[in-house]
């Protein structure tokens, strides 16, 4: 989404939802900003319990607009009366939110292997996903800001 990598991260976290998840060292609730090369900011914020179902969604804000993508409902049925409005729950676990995704993916990365191509995911993006994870655990741990 950014077109350029992360430059600092900040994490704050606690045991909010779930409070005995403290006494083993371990958060349930986090909020993180990243900061980008380019000066851009984003802001990450988690929870581990969603009990309506498996809740992602992105929002990029600019200078001419903002781009919304939502979460998938199991169907597109809205109901909207007086009262209230209703629509089903997102799917409850990642793993039926993104089978289609999974899927596509391993069937790109076979067809890489046949083709002799570069798989869209390199390495470096996994390592580079791996250090902003690390450098967000010590920021959480030290209370600073962490640049990479």
């Amino acid at each position: 989404l950014m077109q350029c990598e992360v430059s600092e991260v900040y994490a704050q976290g606690a045991a909010l939802v779930n409070p005995e998840i403290k006494t083993v060292g371990d958060i349930d609730t986090a909020v993180i900003t990243l900061t980008f090369e380019n000066g851009a900011m984003c802001v990450i914020e988690n929870c581990r319990r969603s009990v309506y179902g498996y809740d992602q969604r992105v929002e990029v804000l600019g200078d001419k607009g903002m781009i919304s993508v939502g979460n998938e409902n199991t169907n597109t049925l809205t109901i909207a009366s007086a009262e209230n409005i209703s629509q089903d729950n997102p799917p409850h676990f990642f793993l039926e939110r993104y089978q289609q995704a999974y899927k596509d993916e391993m069937e790109a990365f076979i067809q890489a292997i046949i083709e002799n191509q570069d798989v869209r995911c390199s390495i470096e993006d996994g390592l580079n996903a791996q250090q902003i994870a690390v450098a967000c655990k010590t920021s959480l741990e030290t209370g600073q800001p962490v640049k990479l």
